[in-house]
């Protein structure tokens, strides 16, 4: 495995969110298991923890909409009302993935140190509507070390998106987690086809190795 120059690679943090791993969020609402968006907590502290030592670009982002929902288009609204959680719609953590409320902010766990940049985005992809590019950009990021959830919608948007940018893309299976076993095993498998047309699928503890390398 060839390793990562630490000056040159990005640990993004995707939507590490009460409203996604707490109870009374959005994905509560919506009858997902929190329990399980949660379960990468301990491998995304290791992440954290090796790409601040070694100085590498660390980026969290939170999904979520204006007050007055004006950035969250119809269809959109649409489907999160179908869930059974409609965004913008009072709950336990304040009104759901509208910035701002408690339940939209990070969990205590992973919170961003000092500096670390918060991209707050509307969509799927961080960066759709967002200054991601441009941020990565300004660093001279050509590596993304992706994790955080949900596996198969924002963390895949996400990658997706990087790919067709250009960027070498890293998911760390064990740091990301899916609504089900079944669709967070399916997203990773995606990621290898065609010899890895997504990049790499690795482990928390071989992206630590190659970051202190």
């Amino acid at each position: 495995m060839t390793p990562f120059d630490p000056t040159r690679t990005a640990l993004i943090v995707i939507d590490m969110q009460r409203d996604f791993c707490a109870p009374g969020g959005y994905a509560a609402q919506a009858g997902l298991d929190v329990a399980r968006l949660a379960a990468p907590i301990a491998a995304i502290q290791q992440l954290l923890g090796a790409a601040r030592a070694a100085g590498a670009l660390v980026v969290h982002t939170r999904e979520g909409h204006r007050a007055d929902l004006s950035d969250c288009p119809p269809e959109k609204y649409q489907r999160s009302v179908a869930a059974g959680a409609p965004i913008g719609s009072p709950g336990p953590l304040g009104r759901l993935l509208v910035r701002g409320e408690f339940g939209h902010d990070f969990i205590d766990e992973l919170r961003p140190a000092p500096g670390e940049p918060v991209i707050d985005k509307p969509g799927y992809s961080a960066f759709q509507q967002t200054d991601l590019a441009a941020l990565l950009a300004e660093f001279d990021i050509d590596t993304l070390l992706l994790c955080g959830v949900t596996t198969e919608v924002c963390v895949h948007s996400t990658l997706r998106e990087a790919v067709d940018r250009g960027f070498r893309c890293v998911t760390v299976g064990d740091a990301c987690a899916g609504s089900t076993a079944a669709l967070h095993e399916a997203a990773l498998a995606m990621v290898g086809v065609e010899g890895g047309i997504f990049g790499q699928v690795l482990n928390a503890a071989q992206v630590v190795a190659a970051l202190k390398t």
